[in-house]
Formats: structure tokens, C-alpha cells, sequence
């Protein structure tokens, strides 16, 4: 698969995170049964400026490295549950079939 064509897919999956929601780099590429974390940082770091990138964070909850600042001011805005400052997985995380 070409490299464009895993970025569409990941930049697909991200644009339908809901608001107060987020999924981790590796949920992605498990849901896309394909690549990683690091493919899916790689593309969000280049192709993510587009899309919702806060919502994509680390299997802990961390923020986007570098901007956690505004990260941490877009799920403020969205109400996402946050463990100081990181986001509460359990429950804020999200899968493609959840409702809401």
C-alpha cells in the first residue's frame, strides 16, 4: 500500500473521533489492521494538521508532544475527560462502532 494511501485511511479514522473523544496512534492502526503507532504518529506529524490531531494521543493519555499546550486547550473546549493533563482513557477513549 502506498504511503498516500495509508494516510487518507488514517486521516479518515481521526476525522470521524467525536468532540471529547480521542484514540490512541496504536488503536488506529489496530482498527486499520495495518502499520503502527509510529506509522500513524508519522502521518498524523506530517498529513494532521487538517483534522482533529488532539484527538490522537498516546496509549497513556499524553498529548501531542510539543503541543500539549493546545492540545490541552481544544479538550478543554470539548469537555474531554482529562487526568490532569492528560486524557482519562477510560473514558474518553474511542472505537469506530461506538455510538457516540
Amino acid at each position: 500500500m502506498a504511503d498516500e494511501d495509508y494516510a487518507e485511511l488514517v486521516l479518515t479514522v481521526v476525522e470521524r473521533i467525536p468532540p471529547g473523544r480521542v484514540m490512541s496512534y496504536g488503536a488506529i492502526a489496530e482498527y486499520l489492521g495495518q502499520g503502527g503507532p509510529r506509522q500513524v504518529g508519522a502521518v498524523m506529524a506530517h498529513y494532521g494538521g487538517g483534522v482533529p490531531w488532539h484527538r490522537v494521543v498516546a496509549a497513556n493519555g499524553r498529548l501531542v508532544p510539543g503541543h500539549e499546550q493546545e492540545a490541552l486547550r481544544r479538550h478543554r473546549q470539548e469537555n474531554t475527560p482529562l487526568r490532569g493533563d492528560k486524557v482519562d482513557m477510560r473514558q474518553a477513549a474511542w472505537w469506530p462502532e461506538d455510538q457516540g
